[in-house]
């Protein structure tokens, strides 16, 4: 059986890549996701693992090659069965016994091998993660796909399962660290039972094997990536100065970043010290005993840092109105139970607002629109955001291409996404690529905000309190339920005409639902 080995998601905007170096040639035998190739981005160095055990075939990109995403880079034939101790054996001398004992397990991982628990894909545009919460322990033996741990990016919470069935032999990535997407958090001793310091016996051999055989001078027998040679080669850095996150503890590129980053810090921690603790006033000794302090979550800080960066690139303004919402609220009670019955969801007021947003969004696409650079990218589509407040934060699940759906299926949509949500189940790709938001700051008892735009949103819709005031109706006063209603946009692409068009035809729609089944 043939294995295709392709070109991994190589992230966000990036669509083509270079190899950099192949690790193993034609005729090779291979373990599973023992590293077989490197390829350079302009962004980040990816390695490239095994997909299955077996014999690596003909390699189809040759190094300095440029290759596009899912382009096929070589073909493994499974079922020859090699794993990597016979690699050993040519190293060690003349241990044969453990050499044959470790290749005849056929594709399956030798008894006492070492297994890498690497951070899994984060998804577009995540790059790192906390390790939140361990569930095993060093010398703890689990079974395969059994949860390890947890980590919590800044949308997502991540479960890692155990990649075979073995004993914990050291965690590398502790609970608060940050570890980066493809680095490692432990290492496994597949096989029960098996002693997590045979690794530790084994360092000095390999170590002094090293100091001859490879270059790295990093005592390892581990080849760092060329390009963070290069790099530490530049920035004077040597081996043992940065940590590696590859596989196997490989220096890349991106680790000597780190490193420097690091150093320039710490260098410049002393004179800014007093700086970064002036905002904080001073605190009495018997307050502070009083006090709480908790790390903000991820989750946390991007939204914090997502607002600020709005406000900052922005050129963000709030128009205001107010609509009478009892033609939604008759219409609602008369069909409500009807609505239910049919499609097994309740009728909310979320698919009158989304359908209302939609209809004028036609009107003033620059609303529904972004800038990129210099350029105004338009939408021919709208990929609705619903803000949806969670015990960990506020985030925005997308509704797609709602403007083609019905009253039902945008109603089942927000249901089912805001459940999932407040669970913690949303993946990445379901709070990506919004197009418009809207916020819902009623439910709480808001009855006026501004809201912040969504980035690189041009236009979010505030809704408030329905709340029962005195107007004025044919020249009679009235008590009618009004809400108001704020439309915050981005001036430099969406003029005060625009914006306040919007919100008179949201409103109009609102006030007379009929107008939406017109096309008015």
């Amino acid at each position: 059986m043939t294995t295709e080995v392709r070109v991994p998601t190589l992230g966000e905007s990036v669509s083509e890549a270079t190899v950099a170096t192949w690790f193993k040639k034609p005729g090779d035998s291979v373990a599973q996701d023992e590293m077989l190739c490197e390829l350079e981005t302009d962004k980040v160095t990816v390695e490239v693992p095994a997909p299955a055990a077996g014999t690596l075939g003909e390699i189809v990109a040759a190094e300095g090659e440029t290759v596009g995403v899912d382009a096929l880079l070589a073909t493994i034939s499974e079922g020859e069965g090699a794993a990597p101790a016979p690699k050993e054996k040519s190293k060690a001398g003349d241990d044969g016994d453990s050499a044959a004992a470790a290749s005849g397990s056929g594709d399956s991982a030798p008894s006492g091998a070492s297994i890498d628990v690497m951070v899994p894909t984060l998804g577009e545009s995540v790059s790192e993660a906390t390790v939140s919460t361990w569930f095993k322990q060093v010398g703890d033996t689990v079974a395969q796909d059994e949860m390890l741990c947890e980590l919590e990016t800044d949308k997502v919470s991540v479960e890692v399962p155990a990649p075979a069935a073995g004993t914990i032999g050291e965690i590398l990535a502790a609970e608060g660290d940050t570890v980066q997407a493809g680095g490692k958090l432990a290492v496994m001793t597949s096989g029960e039972g098996a002693a997590p310091a045979a690794k530790s016996d084994d360092a000095p051999a390999a170590a002094q094997s090293s100091g001859s055989d490879s270059g790295s001078g990093s005592g390892k027998d581990v080849e760092n990536a060329p390009s963070a040679k290069k790099a530490m080669a530049e920035k004077g850095l040597s081996p043992d100065q940065v940590q590696g996150s590859g596989r196997d503890g490989r220096v890349m590129k991106e680790d000597v970043a780190r490193a420097t980053a690091a150093a320039t810090s710490a260098a410049a921690a002393s004179s800014e010290q007093p700086a970064q603790s002036s905002p904080r006033a001073p605190v009495s000794a018997e307050d502070a005993s009083r006090e709480e302090r908790v790390k903000m979550t991820r989750l946390r800080q991007t939204i914090a840092r997502r607002l600020k960066d709005s406000q900052n690139t922005a050129a963000m303004l709030t128009t205001y109105n107010e609509v009478d919402m009892g033609a939604v609220m008759d219409l609602r009670n008369e069909y409500k139970d009807e609505f239910l019955k049919k499609h097994g969801v309740k009728l909310g007021f979320m698919s009158f607002f989304t359908k209302a947003c939609c209809h004028a969004l036609k009107e003033v696409p620059e609303v529904n629109a972004e800038i990129d650079g210099t350029d105004i990218v338009y939408k021919n589509f709208v990929h609705m955001g619903i803000a949806t407040g969670t015990p960990t934060g506020l985030v925005v699940p997308v509704i797609r291409d709602a403007d083609s759906m019905g009253f039902a299926a945008i109603e089942k949509a927000i249901a089912e996404k805001g459940a999932r949500a407040r669970d913690g189940k949303l993946s990445m790709a379901e709070m990506q690529g919004g197009t418009f938001t809207i916020s819902n700051g009623g439910v709480y008892g808001s009855l006026m905000s501004s809201p912040i735009l969504n980035p690189p949103q041009s236009g979010i819709l505030g809704m408030h309190k329905i709340q029962q005031r005195p107007m004025v109706v044919n020249g009679e006063i009235v008590a009618r339920p009004m809400m108001y209603l704020a439309l915050s946009y981005d001036h430099r692409i969406v003029d005060g005409k625009g914006a306040v068009t919007f919100l008179v035809r949201v409103k109009d729609a609102l006030e007379d639902p009929r107008r939406l089944l017109m096309d008015l």
